[in-house]
């Protein structure tokens, strides 16, 4: 489900169709009604996800016009290994989140490598950060960084597939331990990236 959740948070960034086969629905939870509170369009085909092409996504606020929250719980709640990705689709929506890290510690402070590409984002405290969406209209820069973890490192990843210009992600061997061959598989499906030795 984590790799689920990571492919979606892909789509939404890079504004591309994908399909995602067979994601076995009845086991991911509140998935797939949390990337739709982000106004990511989620289709169930069967057992797939279909993501269509979307321009912009729009994300649902409270009827008090509060801004929507988005926290971390045990299952059937959020996996909070998938907070990083909302973080980033955040990062280009239309509108505001509130991302509340509340089962681990540390886990939002790879956020400053973010506001380095361009986004907005308030660190309240290190369990909380607030994220004010760019809507497209400011993509996000490239980069030098290095992942801090597996869940920050694919988040990274896929700001550097959304921004312009060309960005290099050190320390991978995060990122290779949760997502095996993930830069074989991004090129598979179009994507710009190369293996540095």
């Amino acid at each position: 489900m984590i790799e689920i959740g990571s492919w979606i948070g892909l789509a939404a960034m890079t504004r591309s169709e994908i399909t995602i086969k067979n994601v076995s629905w009845e086991n991911l939870g509140l998935i797939p009604e949390t990337f739709r509170k982000l106004g990511i369009t989620l289709e169930k085909v069967g057992d797939d996800i279909y993501i269509p092409r979307q321009e912009s996504y729009e994300i649902q606020g409270y009827i008090d016009g509060s801004i929507l929250t988005v926290s971390d719980s045990t299952w059937p709640g959020f996996t909070p290994d998938l907070l990083s990705i909302v973080l980033v689709i955040a990062t280009q929506a239309k509108g505001s989140v509130l991302i509340h890290q509340k089962m681990f510690e540390s886990r939002l402070f790879f956020v400053d490598k973010l506001i380095d590409m361009g986004a907005k984002i308030i660190l309240c405290d290190p369990h909380r950060a607030t994220v004010i969406g760019h809507n497209f209209e400011y993509p996000l820069k490239a980069t030098t960084m290095v992942s801090p973890d597996i869940r920050a490192g694919i988040s990274l990843l896929i700001a550097a597939l959304s921004a312009n210009g060309t960005s290099i992600i050190q320390n991978i061997e995060q990122i290779d331990r949760g997502y095996e061959n993930i830069d074989e598989r991004l090129r598979a499906i179009g994507a710009k990236i190369t293996r540095l030795d």
